[in-house]
């Protein structure tokens, strides 16, 4: 959360108060928000669950779209601090592979209210806090883009440098596509048994350069 409070202009000159402060503004606010809708929560109810008033919250954020940045911001944070410690390059990519799309996969299981929020609600955003918000989204596309960058140098996938990026997103997208299409997948499968399936689907068409 480092990089947004830089961005959240505070009435307190502590900064490492304001950090404390904010983990704890969003810790409130991140299920209520979930719950009720980033419209329908107010500020005094983030205040009453803080346990302080609505005045000390004002001393470290402006508005409530400022609190909503920071939870999107803490939402992305928290996926990839997660994913990151078991990327590992003691072993070849297809393994690093395997081993990200299961931890990635998991943690949006585990997360998925939080994803359905933050994709609903990043529009609430202004301009500024919504390109910020994608730029987190790309820096965790890069850590599969690596992966995959070092399985066409050690010979474990096929396809063309060219293509990287899209099978990057792919995999994102094939990721949140647990939590965005919960409500016929979960009926059907169970986490473990996606992963399986979604990750023997990616391998495969990384066996082979992809052609129209």
């Amino acid at each position: 959360m480092d990089r947004a409070t830089k961005k959240i202009k505070s009435q307190v000159k502590n900064k490492e108060l304001v950090e404390i402060r904010r983990k704890e503004i969003v810790k409130a606010a991140v299920d209520l928000f979930v719950k009720k809708g980033f419209h329908k929560t107010t500020v005094r109810e983030i205040a009453r669950r803080f346990g302080m008033s609505i005045g000390t919250i004002y001393e470290y954020i402006r508005t409530k779209e400022d609190i909503l940045y920071l939870v999107c911001d803490y939402i992305h944070s928290s996926v990839s601090e997660r994913v990151k410690p078991f990327l590992t390059f003691d072993e070849n990519a297809r393994e690093a592979l395997r081993r990200a799309i299961n931890i990635y996969f998991s943690i949006v299981d585990e997360m998925q209210d939080y994803i359905l929020f933050l994709y609903q609600e990043t529009k609430s955003l202004d301009r500024e806090a919504r390109k910020y918000i994608f730029r987190a989204e790309e820096h965790m596309t890069e850590i599969f883009e690596k992966i995959l960058y070092r399985g066409i140098e050690d010979g474990s996938f096929s396809i063309s440098s060219e293509d990287v990026k899209l099978m990057a997103h792919n995999i994102m997208v094939l990721g949140q596509m647990w939590a965005f299409r919960r409500w016929v997948l979960q009926k059907h499968y169970k986490i473990d048994r996606y992963i399986d399936i979604q990750t023997r689907f990616i391998l495969k068409q990384l066996d082979s350069k992809l052609r129209v």
